[in-house]
């Protein structure tokens, strides 16, 4: 998706994954957001039928759609071949359905340490590297941005602070963009450093709030982000693409609550 002027404020479906697809659908048409972040997972999982009736609120709405790849029991460093390749094929239909519905990019998470990890040091690293890679491949025939996301502690994922995703990009060639998670990185303390050293990889940003503690998807304004900070990190690095809203509670409130603070 080509920048916009100035950030524009979307919302993800996260916070009605546990209603039926038919009530989110109806749901986000009153959401007074023009972008909407589908996620691809539990009730909410994509098939031909589900992208069409969603193609056809977006026309009839002006709305525009992120995908959120399947995470529950996906891990891209997983090192059982038989079980990566039925991950891989349960994302690549993701990204399928995806292009149809012309999302403007798809997230990932990156892979995590298994109970064997210890028993074979950097393999999970590696395999998550090439499974990266691998994922870019599949998504450019489809025609899909990709973006791989931050993920907080305590997690065991691989790729969780700067370090790591510098590590990773020095490693790869294939311009897979970064989906910063300011929740997931103000538990790190590091949103301030992702934004100033990854300022030409960020194409896609995830917002909500929490203690800095737990990874609780609180609106926008109820825990410890420092959401003015942040708008004006945004300016410096001039910032102009879509901020999704991945509150779970406070929906209407996270909105205003961005769309002033942004406006400062």
């Amino acid at each position: 998706m080509k920048g916009l002027s100035k950030p524009e404020i979307g919302v993800s479906t996260l916070h009605l994954l546990s209603e039926s697809f038919k009530k989110m659908a109806e749901q986000i048409k009153s959401l007074n957001a023009k972008y909407i972040e589908i996620v691809d997972d539990g009730f909410h999982a994509l098939n031909n039928q589900r992208v069409k009736r969603l193609k056809d609120i977006g026309k009839s709405y002006n709305i525009k759609f992120s995908v959120h790849a399947p995470f529950a029991d996906i891990n891209i460093a997983s090192p059982s071949h038989c079980v990566l390749k039925a991950m891989l094929k349960r994302l690549e239909n993701s990204m399928k359905l995806a292009s149809h519905l012309e999302a403007y990019v798809w997230v990932f998470h990156p892979g995590l340490k298994t109970g064997i990890s210890m028993f074979y040091p950097g393999e999970d690293w590696n395999q998550n590297r090439k499974t990266a890679q691998l994922l870019y491949k599949t998504a450019e025939d489809y025609g899909l941005e990709i973006a791989i996301e931050n993920v907080p502690e305590p997690y065991p994922f691989l790729m969780k602070g700067v370090k790591d995703f510098e590590r990773f990009y020095s490693e790869v060639s294939e311009p897979i963009g970064l989906a910063l998670d300011v929740g997931h990185s103000n538990i790190n303390g590091q949103t301030e450093q992702f934004l100033k050293t990854f300022a030409d990889k960020i194409m896609h940003i995830h917002a909500h709030d929490n203690d800095g503690r737990e990874d609780s998807h609180l609106g926008i304004g109820y825990g410890t982000v420092n959401w003015r900070r942040f708008a004006g990190l945004l300016r410096e690095i001039s910032y102009n693409k879509v901020i999704v809203i991945e509150s779970v509670e406070k929906i209407a409130e996270s909105i205003n609550f961005l769309k002033s603070t942004l406006a400062l």
